[in-house]
């Protein structure tokens, strides 16, 4: 008979926990004020409503290529230890207190403020004034891209500049000198020039992707989005107005045009196209270096095969002449084992002194035999000159 344990509600909810762990989380709004979250990952779709599958791409677990998406009110950032959420109003970093990602909080605190006259508010200097401002002020989503682009391209600029100030030397080092330790040196800092270059094409490859749709550079534009819908629903217009001045004005900008001007601009991404090209460059001369770097060190693996070719020939040639050395010598070991054998000759009798001339003769000849074979290798090209 079998019996059914039930099971205990307390270990249930254990093993709910173990599964779905809490994650940190960094809140940097407009004004850059922080705030620390540590929430599972359905209050965060449910904060920013985005699918799973889109924060899934931001888990450190999972190995995902470098990303930007443009999501109805979000995008979706991941670019190397850089994984981010960016809405209109506000930008979630995943795990703040990383090593390399303390210096990107504390850049998005420095540059997501917008002190200006738009702050200001229509008190201090007139409407016009502020409106003339608002046209020079990008959207805060661009801000926190600017953020994180430029953030992960100095990461990457400085790393290859560490490699490249270890490995040229090292490079120079083996060129004098082939040892097993320059080999070795020379071989770690050539692997890690691989996993660099394949990190920074990763990254080339989603800016030049989203440079090449204009589709979806216009799903970054959330800004533009809240104000397009701001004529339908004025409460949600007011929520984010009272959050972001910035985005405040440019929904009650928005809201004084007509419905097909705001269509009509939609397919207006110059500024995210500007911005983006810029970094592209920037993370483009970063490939270039290691392009370079790889072609100084495919050069030297080239110059280094060339002298261990050089080496080989002359240790060949080495042989060569021991080799035909020792035909010789062989030939002249042939006639002294001959005439060394204990065999009565009658011809032995009383010819001692033809002994001199033998071993004379034989010698001559064996000389003359390896001068023979050392000109024809000569003259076939098998030595040098």
């Amino acid at each position: 008979m079998t019996h059914v344990v039930p099971a205990d509600p307390q270990v249930l909810v254990t093993v709910k926990k173990k599964a779905q762990p809490s994650r940190s989380w960094a809140v940097l709004d407009s004004n850059g004020e922080t705030t620390l979250l540590d929430v599972d990952k359905y209050a965060i779709m449910h904060r920013v409503n985005i699918h799973a599958r889109d924060l899934r791409i931001l888990d450190p677990l999972l190995s995902y290529p470098s990303t930007i998406l443009g999501r109805d009110g979000a995008i979706v950032l991941n670019l190397e230890h850089i994984k981010a959420i960016i809405t209109a109003e506000e930008v979630l970093l995943r795990d703040p207190s990383g090593e390399y990602v303390v210096p990107v909080v504390q850049e998005l605190q420095r540059h997501l403020p917008v002190v200006n006259a738009i702050n200001q508010g229509p008190e201090a200097i007139g409407q016009s004034d502020v409106e003339a401002a608002d046209e020079c002020v990008s959207p805060f989503e661009f801000r926190a891209l600017e953020v994180a682009l430029e953030s992960i391209c100095s990461f990457l600029a400085a790393r290859t500049l560490e490699l490249e100030t270890a490995a040229y030397p090292a490079l120079d080092e083996l060129t004098s000198l082939i040892s097993s330790r320059n080999l070795d040196r020379v071989r770690k800092l050539k692997s890690a020039m691989t996993r660099l270059t394949a990190r920074v094409q990763k990254v080339r490859d989603a800016l030049e992707q989203l440079l090449d749709d204009d589709d979806d550079m216009a799903d970054l534009y959330l800004s533009r989005k809240l104000a397009a819908s701001s004529p339908v629903s004025g409460s949600g217009a007011a929520n984010w107005y009272a959050v972001s001045p910035t985005i405040g004005s440019k929904i009650s900008k928005a809201s004084r045009g007509s419905i097909a001007t705001i269509h009509g601009d939609e397919n207006d991404v110059e500024e995210l196209e500007m911005l983006l090209e810029a970094y592209f460059m920037q993370i483009d001369g970063t490939l270039n270096k290691l392009t370079t770097l790889r072609e100084y060190i495919d050069d030297t693996e080239d110059y280094i095969n060339i002298q261990l070719d050089n080496h080989r020939n002359q240790l060949i040639q080495l042989e060569l002449f021991l080799s035909s050395g020792s035909v010789c010598l062989s030939v002249y070991s042939l006639v002294a084992a001959i005439f060394g054998m204990n065999i009565p000759f009658t011809w032995n009798d009383n010819h001692g002194y033809v002994f001199k001339w033998v071993v004379i003769i034989s010698g001559l000849l064996s000389a003359l035999l390896f001068i023979l074979i050392m000109s024809y290798a000569r003259l076939k090209g098998l030595v040098g000159s």
